[in-house]
């Protein structure tokens, strides 16, 4: 996960941080192709059944785009979500961070929730700086 300070051109600072969910339901489409290689998985697959997944796990449902991840921006006063991820956005000048920001989707203000009750898999808080000692 990356993380990242900036000020906006209004002098808000903000935090900025990638939220990449890992247990996704990824199976949007038919697994098998071509009927060749249809054949040859049908001789190495183990599962019985239509249900290809070799675990059963509830997996997040995510839309609108979100499935890839998105950039979470966080200040004292809002949070933001801007998907898909832009590539450049860990080398990226502040003014160009600062326009992500303002592209993003904000995000309805919630009560705060205990860790165990998160509103998106993978995501986390924002990680805490340590102090200069």
């Amino acid at each position: 996960m990356g993380y990242r300070d900036f000020r906006d051109p209004t002098g808000k600072n903000w935090m900025a941080w990638d939220v990449v969910p890992h247990m996704v339901e990824r199976r949007q489409g038919p697994r098998r192709q071509s009927p060749a290689s249809a054949a040859l998985a049908e001789e190495r697959d183990r599962r019985v059944g239509i249900d290809r997944r070799m675990v059963r796990s509830t997996r997040a449902r995510l839309g609108d785009g979100m499935d890839g991840g998105w950039l979470c921006f966080e200040n004292e006063r809002e949070k933001r979500r801007l998907a898909p991820i832009p590539s450049d956005w860990m080398q990226c000048a502040e003014r160009q961070l600062a326009e992500y920001c303002k592209q993003a989707s904000h995000v309805r203000e919630r009560p705060k929730r205990a860790q165990s009750q998160r509103a998106f898999p993978g995501e986390r808080e924002a990680p805490q700086q340590s102090e200069p000692q």
